[in-house]
C-alpha cells in the first residue's frame, strides 16, 4: 500500500535536498549499526541494510513520492560524486592499514591458505559464469570480462569487517585470528589486481589498449613503490607539522586516484596504492590519517551505502522463482567455495579441525569490500542491476553468517572438549 504523504512536503532546491538527506543518512546508519551490534552482527550490516531501506526496495515501495523527493533524479549524480570521493578516501585508509610486514611474517601457511582461498572461489565463479552468461550478461560484455568479474566477486574477503569481528571477539592475536587477517590482506591485494584487470578489459576495447593499460598500471605501481615511497620517507624524517601533513596526504590520495582513473582503471586503486606506500610509525602522519577517518566513516561512507541501496532493487527479482533460484545458487557457490577452500588449505598447513573450520568461516566474510567491487562492476556495465541485486543478497548472507558460525563452532568445540574426559572415565 502506498503512503500518500508527499503532498505535505515543502519544495526544496538541490542544496536543501542534500542538507536534508545527509543527516538522515548519517543518523539512520548510526542507529542501524548499533542495532546490528546488539544482535551480534558487525555495524556494516546495519549500514548496508540502511542503504537498501532508503532505496527503491523499501522506501520507494512504501512511499514512492517521498523517496523521489528525498532523492530526486537531479540530485543522484551529486550523491554519486560525493560517494565516490568517500570511497576513494576509504580505500586509502584500507591501504594504510594493510600490514605488509605481517603478510611476509606468516610464511608458508599464509601463502597456501590465501592462494587456495582465492583459487577455489575463482574456479567456482568461472563455472557459475558459464551458466549465467547467456542469460544475464550484457550485449557488449565479453565472456572473459563477465567470467572474471563473477570469479572476483566469489573470492572477496572483507579485510575491514573481518578485523572488526576479530577485535570484537578478542581473537585478533590468536593463531587463527592472525592468520585470517594476513590471508584477508593477501586476498584484498589479489582481488584489487584482478578487478583492475576486469576494469581494463571493460574499458580497453582492443587487446593492444588493454595491454597498454596493464603496462601503465605496472609502471605506476613501480613509480609509487620505488620512487614516491622513499621520497615520502625522507619528508617524514624532516618532522613536518600535522597542519602541513594533512594537505600533502589528501593531495597525494586524490592525485593517485586521478592517475589510475586516467590510466583506465578505477580511481580507488590509486588511493589504495597510495595508502600502502605512506610511511607508518610516524605520529604526524598517523594524526593526519586519523583526521581523515571521521569524515570518511561518519559522513561519506553512508552516502556510498545509500547509493548501493538506490541501485539494489529486489523488485527486479520479484516473485520469479527462477531468479531467486539463481540467487540461491550464487550464494551457495560463494559460501561453499570460499569456506571449503580455506578450511582445506588450513588443514594442510597443520591447523586443527576446529581452527580450520573457524578460519573458513572468517574468510567467507565479504561485507563492505564486496559492495565496493559490485559497485565498480555495475558502473562499468559488466553486470546488470538484476545480477547486482543477486550479488548484494549473497554479500549480506555471507557477512551475516560469519559471527553466528564462529559462535556455533565454539559451542560444538566446547561440548566435545567436555565430552572427551567423560569418555576416558568410562573406558577406565
Amino acid at each position: 500500500m502506498t503512503i500518500e504523504l508527499a503532498a505535505g512536503l515543502p519544495t526544496l532546491g538541490p542544496t536543501g535536498h542534500l542538507l536534508l538527506a545527509l543527516p538522515l543518512m548519517m543518523v539512520c546508519c548510526l542507529l542501524a549499526g548499533r542495532l546490528a551490534q546488539r544482535i551480534g552482527q558487525p555495524p556494516v550490516i546495519g549500514e548496508i541494510l540502511t542503504g537498501i531501506a532508503l532505496g527503491p526496495s523499501l522506501l520507494g515501495a512504501l512511499w514512492p513520492e517521498g523517496q523521489s523527493r528525498l532523492f530526486p533524479e537531479g540530485m543522484l549524480p551529486v550523491i554519486d560524486a560525493i560517494a565516490q570521493l568517500g570511497l576513494v578516501l576509504f580505500m586509502f585508509l584500507v591501504g594504510y592499514e594493510l600490514n605488509l610486514g605481517q603478510v611476509r611474517d606468516r610464511g608458508r601457511a599464509a601463502v597456501l591458505v590465501s592462494n587456495v582461498s582465492i583459487a577455489v572461489p575463482l574456479l567456482g565463479g568461472v563455472l557459475l559464469a558459464l551458466a549465467m552468461y547467456d542469460r544475464f550478461a550484457g550485449k557488449d560484455v565479453g565472456f572473459l570480462t563477465f567470467a572474471l568479474f563473477i570469479a572476483v566477486s566469489m573470492s572477496i574477503t572483507a579485510f575491514p569487517v573481518l578485523a572488526r569481528i576479530l577485535i570484537d571477539r578478542k581473537i585478533e592475536h590468536t593463531p587463527v585470528g592472525a592468520l585470517a587477517l594476513t590471508c584477508a590482506a593477501v586476498d584484498d591485494i589479489t582481488a584489487w589486481c584482478l578487478l583492475a584487470l576486469v576494469t581494463a578489459l571493460a574499458k580497453g576495447g582492443s587487446p593492444a589498449s588493454v595491454l597498454l593499460t596493464v603496462a601503465l598500471s605496472l609502471a605506476f605501481i613501480c613509480a609509487l613503490w620505488f620512487g614516491l615511497r622513499p621520497v615520502l620517507a625522507r619528508l617524514v624524517e624532516r618532522r613536518p607539522t600535522a597542519r602541513n601533513a594533512l594537505p600533502v596526504v589528501l593531495s597525494g590520495v586524490l592525485l593517485a586516484a586521478f592517475t589510475t582513473d586516467w590510466i583506465g582503471i578505477h580511481a580507488i586503486f590509486g588511493a589504495f596504492l597510495f595508502g600502502a606506500v605512506v610511511p607508518r610509525g610516524n605520529a604526524v602522519v598517523a594524526s593526519a590519517v586519523e583526521r581523515i577517518r571521521p569524515l570518511t566513516v561518519v559522513l561519506l561512507l553512508p552516502l556510498f551505502f545509500v547509493c548501493s541501496g538506490l541501485h539494489t532493487e529486489f523488485s527486479l527479482l520479484g516473485a520469479d522463482p527462477a531468479l531467486w533460484a539463481w540467487c540461491a545458487l550464487i550464494t551457495a557457490v560463494a559460501v561453499l567455495a570460499k569456506w571449503a577452500g580455506s578450511t582445506g588449505a588450513a588443514r594442510l598447513t597443520g591447523f586443527g579441525r576446529r581452527d580450520s573450520i573457524a578460519l573458513g568461516a572468517l574468510m567467507n566474510c565479504r561485507g563492505l569490500t564486496e559492495l565496493v567491487v559490485l559497485g565498480v562492476g555495475l558502473e562499468l556495465g559488466v553486470i546488470s542491476p538484476t545480477v547486482f541485486t543477486m550479488l548484494v543478497v549473497m554479500t549480506l548472507v555471507t557477512t551475516m553468517i560469519t559471527a553466528p558460525a564462529l559462535t556455533l563452532i565454539d559451542r560444538v568445540s566446547a561440548r566435545r572438549t567436555h565430552a572427551a574426559p567423560r569418555r576416558e572415565m568410562v573406558m577406565k
